[in-house]
């Protein structure tokens, strides 16, 4: 199906992934159009391992090998120079690609028989919530989709953590579960953390990975107060109380949304983990979720 340019719903370890043919441009257009992702936004190319990235990025440098040595296969994605085989469609008209090497077993048999390399943005519409589950792919795409590969739950749950390698410091554009003092002691030089720059990265908008539901974030001696104000204003209001072991708060973060999503609730009331690397993942994608939609 892949081969034939069709799009299929693929699991990965970090949420599920809506995978095309990175050299089928009707297929990658297909994508696009399915998520209704605006055009300039790129996609993250996912090979077998790093030697299949050859000729979708510009070189194999030595830093690439580096952290593929360290944290692929695993939720690490990478910015490098392109490729001639990365069209400008996939990377959002840069001359940057984003790649990764999956470590969900099924993904990684599918991009052993598939034999080259595959576009996989979340399979959901543009920022809501990524789909850690194949229910969550049917119930946000419908029959959209050619065909959903069911490989159970993602085992980490939220996206994998971006770095840049193009500038003149390695830089992490996006938090998930390797943290950048794990991607400095591989590289054995610091690795800073940046927000915005010259090179755009997927899930960085403001607003992104959001409910139906308003999020509302307040400090945690004020949480039920403002929910009791909430409900006596007419919201139906749920409070989320996520578990202090941080890749157990990511794992069942776009979960318990969605569950409270189908359950009608107008209003989320949270509050945000402790400001440590380790939960700098679930922080980003509660600001992102609460913050003002476009």
């Amino acid at each position: 199906m892949l081969r034939r340019g069709d799009v299929v719903a693929i699991p990965t370890e970090t949420v599920y992934g809506l995978a095309a043919d990175v050299e089928n441009a009707q297929a990658i257009a297909r994508v696009f159009a399915i998520k209704g992702r605006p055009g300039d936004h790129p996609l993250i190319v996912h090979a077998y391992d790093v030697d299949a990235l050859a000729g979708y990025v510009a070189e194999i440098t030595p830093e690439l090998r580096a952290l593929s040595a360290r944290f692929w296969p695993g939720p690490l994605t990478i910015v490098v120079a392109r490729g001639p085989r990365t069209p400008l469609t996939v990377t959002g008209g840069q001359e940057t690609v984003a790649v990764r090497v999956p470590a969900h077993p099924l993904a990684r048999a599918i991009l052993a028989a598939f034999g080259g390399a595959l576009a996989a943005p979340s399979a959901n519409r543009f920022g809501r919530i990524s789909p850690t589950t194949a229910e969550h792919v049917r119930a946000d795409l419908g029959l959209e989709v050619d065909a959903i590969v069911d490989g159970g739950p993602s085992s980490v749950g939220v996206e994998s953590t971006i770095v840049d390698l193009t500038g003149a410091v390695p830089a992490v554009l996006r938090a998930g579960a390797i943290t950048p003092s794990q991607l400095g002691e591989a590289l054995g030089t610091p690795v800073v953390t940046r927000i915005g720059g010259p090179v755009r990265a997927p899930g960085t908008l403001r607003s992104h990975y959001a409910p139906r539901a308003r999020v509302v974030l307040v400090d945690s001696d004020a949480r039920d107060d403002e929910a009791r104000r909430r409900g006596a204003g007419g919201e139906r209001v749920a409070l989320l109380t996520l578990p202090d072991d941080p890749a157990t708060a990511a794992r069942t973060l776009y979960a318990a949304l969605r569950a409270l999503d189908a359950d009608g609730y107008d209003t989320v009331v949270a509050t945000l983990p402790p400001d440590t690397e380790e939960h700098a993942a679930v922080r980003d994608r509660l600001t992102r979720a609460a913050a003002p939609r476009p």
